[in-house]
């Protein structure tokens, strides 16, 4: 009967020997995964994966192989209209020329000046992609419809 005995607790203890080497194993593991965490994903090799296949742009008329600069009225009615029209976040309309007559003191560079760096709540350039004479072209449109005499700069 001693036999049938130290036989079974052998097993038994062969079982829990297995058990624990199991226990052991999988607790390592997940300490190394913890401790050791997979590479991160390289983002920009991810968005050239997945960037389109071609772009499409429309570019600006050109005459003989020369940008064409637009007009002041162009540049006023695309980016500053929105908010010279009426009056938003503060900016003196078109057309009233109380609201511009402190304005007008400064002259074209300094009304440029303020356009070029961007005021209150007024972005750089108004928000637009317009170049300095561009720029300067629609100050002067909005400044002669509200009172002012500025004369518009040529192109460059």
């Amino acid at each position: 009967m001693s036999e049938i005995n130290i036989q079974k607790i052998a097993a038994y203890a062969l079982l829990l020997l297995v058990g624990c080497a199991a226990l052991a194993g999988g607790l390592i593991a997940v300490a190394y995964s913890v401790a050791h965490p997979a590479a991160k994903p390289d983002e920009e090799a991810i968005n050239v994966r997945i960037a389109p296949v071609a772009k499409t742009a429309l570019a600006e008329a050109t005459a003989a192989g020369t940008a064409v600069e637009r007009g002041g009225e162009q540049i006023y009615k695309t980016a500053c209209a929105a908010c010279h029209d009426s009056g938003a976040a503060g900016a003196p309309k078109v057309g009233d020329n109380a609201a511009w007559t402190a304005r007008l003191a400064l002259g074209l560079n300094g009304l440029l000046k303020s356009a070029i760096a961007g005021k209150n709540a007024m972005p750089p350039r108004g928000g637009s992609d317009a170049n300095d004479t561009e720029l300067a072209r629609s100050i002067v449109y909005m400044a002669n419809k509200s009172g002012g005499s500025l004369k518009e700069p040529a192109a460059k």
